[in-house]
């Protein structure tokens, strides 16, 4: 187990922390503090929201989302009664794999970010979704982050790449700013938007997919995207979309597939990426494991990031 680092003081009144809108744009608001979940102060409306979505999202993901995803959240105790405590998810998480959640109140800085997941913390913002906001929610809340990203922390390998990643990012940032760009299509194609093959055909493990139920169904089902092989350069070079489904989805065969590509320094990588282009988001290489060609329907001409 590593060295727990004892954190900071608790913010004694948890903040609902949402980008700001201007007539600019959007503008991201960061916030660090590590808070208490108030749970005693959650509203009914709160606790309908998550059993909306829970009910929802868990239908729809058996026979999409992977065993070990379903599993996980059996095992955690999680159910659509009443939005979790985080003190009941640790008892279950910690004997598991030595994890544990921290409640937040928003998106946190990358260094402190990356810091929590070396340490085997993981931030879960305290808030959910208002329910105007079901169906899309711009940042990370309560929902994306519990129900979407803490089940797979049940799994020793995942939970271990995990932590592996926030040393890597530690390691990126210190390198300097494209290094940390490559890491992060890393994170988006595997943590948030991957899929795994199964015995019986793909499955979904990726947070933001499991938490969206348009993605549950656009990614596995529909002719549009590309489905490709996991390579590890070939992600890192591979630019994304945050304001539509994904033009390209990276398939796994297995966890520990992700843990030994992961498991070499990276800083050579970053210097042999360095002298190659980005790739869009939608094209397929010469090179590639093409599981499937989409058809490109509905796709935005520009807007890669």
């Amino acid at each position: 187990m590593p060295h727990r680092r004892r954190l900071g003081p608790m913010n004694s009144t948890p903040r609902r922390v949402e980008n700001l809108h201007t007539d600019k744009g959007k503008v991201p608001v960061y916030a660090t503090g590590v808070v208490e979940q108030p749970w005693d102060d959650y509203r009914p409306a709160d606790h309908g929201v998550w059993r909306q979505l829970y009910e929802r999202q868990r239908a729809l993901l058996v026979g999409r989302a992977c065993d070990e995803f379903l599993q996980a959240q059996d095992a955690m105790g999680m159910t659509p009664d009443r939005i979790p405590k985080f003190a009941d998810i640790n008892r279950v998480l910690e004997r598991a794999t030595g994890w544990t959640l921290i409640g937040v109140e928003g998106l946190l800085p990358e260094l402190d970010f990356f810091d929590h997941l070396a340490r085997r913390r993981f931030p879960v913002t305290w808030w959910i979704r208002r329910p105007d906001q079901v169906d899309y929610i711009e940042e990370p809340d309560l929902f994306h982050d519990l129900f979407g990203h803490v089940p797979l922390l049940m799994n020793p390998l995942f939970a271990d790449y995990m932590q592996a990643y926030g040393r890597g990012g530690l390691k990126a940032h210190a390198i300097g700013p494209e290094a940390l760009q490559q890491l992060t299509r890393l994170y988006w194609y595997t943590v948030e938007f991957g899929l795994i093959r199964q015995h019986d055909g793909l499955r979904i493990y990726g947070s933001g997919i499991v938490s969206s139920k348009g993605e549950s169904l656009y990614c596995l089902d529909s002719p549009a995207p590309n489905r490709i092989g996991f390579d590890l350069e070939r992600i890192m070079r591979t630019r994304y979309r945050i304001d539509t489904y994904q033009k390209t989805y990276f398939v796994i065969d297995s966890f520990a597939q992700l843990m030994d590509a992961t498991g070499p320094d990276f800083t050579p990588i970053y210097a042999r990426l360095a002298a190659q282009p980005a790739i869009a988001a939608g094209a397929v290489l010469p090179g590639d494991r093409v599981l499937q060609r989409g058809s490109g329907e509905g796709w935005a001409a520009d807007g890669d990031v």
